[in-house]
């Protein structure tokens, strides 16, 4: 029996949790498994560290796309993580404590020659909400601050703003607030929990209702077109978990201008796999966790974007 060209260790949540149909992981084992690589599962708690060494107790994996069977578990793997020629952090926020800690142990595994896709320190360093502080140009006026006084003051400033906590994810206690809200001041005390948290306030982009952009980066280079997230009725929301309708767009010439602030950037950090949001003209969030909209714009335009990053994951491992 022939070895597998390269082996692949992902973390992530539960497999048997995802939505195939259009989950980007899945997309990501599906083109690592058509590369006849070797694929290793684990989760978070099959990652340790001895004696400076880290080490994995994972299960050998097959995918298939399929909306009914679409994995298989096989027997168990047990090694150091640097074993494996790259490891996928697909992990989904919440970002707290133990997402850090796991970031710990796929650093020990780098330092030993595993490639990490994104970069442990990338997954610390860059938080998705905060890091487009880094981009003031592209980006709606905004304001990161834990002080009620300067919120309120931001909002007198704008009259309409978006409120949203640092470590959220999929538009959860994501508030739109206007200068005449009676309940400014309670959501304000709330998000900051009185003082004490430190969130972001953007100024109100109206284009909102156009769609919240998702564009794909590979390598710091787009995908040529992006997923636009249309908010449901009555929603001010473009994400697809909250009931957001998901429509494939060309870039235009201010996405493709973003991309160049921001692409550079996210490979110095070493980031080959990031999603950003774009709102009319403004960013307004960088990805790096687990970035998703792949099977949704393959289905549209036949791209195959994460045989893309397989490749560009190939070029690092056989340069």
């Amino acid at each position: 029996m022939n070895s597998p060209r390269h082996r692949l260790g992902v973390v992530m949540d539960p497999i048997e949790t995802i939505h195939p149909r259009k989950d980007s992981t899945l997309a990501m084992l599906l083109a690592a498994q058509k590369l006849d690589w070797q694929i290793v599962y684990f989760r978070q708690r099959d990652l340790s560290v001895r004696d400076g060494v880290a080490r994995g107790e994972g299960q050998h994996l097959t995918v298939a796309d399929h909306p009914e069977c679409w994995f298989e578990l096989g027997g168990r793997w047990s090694g150091e993580l640097n074993a494996l020629d790259v490891i996928l952090m697909r992990k989904d926020p919440p970002f707290n404590m133990e997402y850090v800690y796991t970031t710990y142990i796929l650093q020990l595994a780098e330092q030993r020659g595993a490639l990490v896709v994104n970069r442990s320190s990338s997954l610390r360093e860059i938080n998705e909400k905060a890091y487009t502080a880094w981009f003031p140009h592209c980006t709606p006026p905004s304001v990161i601050t834990r002080s009620e006084v300067e919120l309120r003051g931001f909002l007198q400033e704008h009259t309409k703003i978006v409120l949203k906590p640092l470590d959220g994810m999929g538009g959860r206690a994501v508030f739109v607030v206007a200068e005449n809200d009676i309940n400014a001041n309670v959501i304000i005390e709330t998000l900051t929990d009185y003082g004490t948290r430190f969130i972001i306030g953007q100024r109100y982009v109206p284009e909102i209702v156009n769609g919240d952009k998702r564009i794909l980066l590979i390598d710091g280079v787009p995908i040529d077109f992006a997923l636009a997230r249309i908010p449901a009725p009555g929603e001010s929301r473009g994400n697809l978990v909250m009931g957001a309708t998901g429509e494939g767009r060309e870039l235009t010439e201010r996405d493709r201008w973003i991309c160049a602030q921001v692409g550079p950037a996210l490979v110095e950090h070493g980031v080959m796999f990031a999603g950003i949001d774009v709102i009319g003209d403004y960013l307004t969030e960088i990805n790096v966790t687990s970035p998703t909209g792949i099977r949704e714009l393959d289905r549209q335009y036949g791209i195959d974007i994460a045989g893309k990053l397989m490749t560009a994951i190939l070029g690092k491992l056989e340069p």
